[in-house]
């Protein structure tokens, strides 16, 4: 069983994200594609799980299949959208990949989805506002206590507070409240 850790901010993050997405670069060569490191680890002074979350943003599905072939064939594995419109998952398998590098969650995901727009709105958020950091960060670390082995009840934890700062940022109700849906614990 994982356990949910959840450690102060590494400016090694980025450093990382900055490795991967030279990867990214170089293996979609050709297709119309931007890198975006969101989630927690994107934001400096705040707590987080180390791994990483990647957007490889594309303008329409044509463009998402190609690079959904490029990545399986460099080892990453298709697991569909998981409930989640506009958003195809990547698995990293390290059995099957030529390289090595942290931990992290890949999508690619469509320019102007609900989604992205989730993404984008809270590290807005985030990087603009340090005491919703401080906030956030606690809320991680007291989840993380409470539900150390409990991903589903750790992230429906973290919904409502996540909810305020992108209610914030603009998002609208019908949006905050799939949002919120979908981050219901099974």
């Amino acid at each position: 069983m994982r356990v949910i850790k959840v450690v102060p901010y590494n400016p090694m993050w980025q450093t990382e994200f900055e490795k991967a997405k030279k990867f990214y670069i170089k293996l979609l060569d050709g297709l119309d594609v931007q890198i975006e490191h969101v989630g927690s680890t994107s934001v400096k002074g705040l707590h987080a799980k180390p791994i990483l979350d990647i957007d490889i943003v594309v303008p329409n599905s044509e463009v998402s299949r190609g690079v959904i072939d490029r990545l399986e064939k460099v080892g990453y594995i298709h697991q569909g959208n998981m409930g989640i419109p506009g958003r195809e998952a990547m698995k990293y398998d390290k059995d099957k990949s030529s390289f090595e590098w942290m931990e992290h969650h890949l999508y690619v995901i469509l320019s102007g989805s609900e989604s992205l727009e989730n993404h984008m709105m809270l590290r807005r958020h985030l990087r603009n506002n340090p005491e919703a950091v401080k906030a956030y960060s606690q809320v991680k670390l007291d989840l993380a206590k409470v539900h150390p082995n409990d991903i589903d009840s750790y992230v429906e934890g973290k919904s409502e507070l996540i909810r305020s700062f992108l209610e914030k940022e603009g998002m609208n109700l019908k949006a905050l409240n799939r949002i919120q849906d979908a981050n219901k614990a099974k």
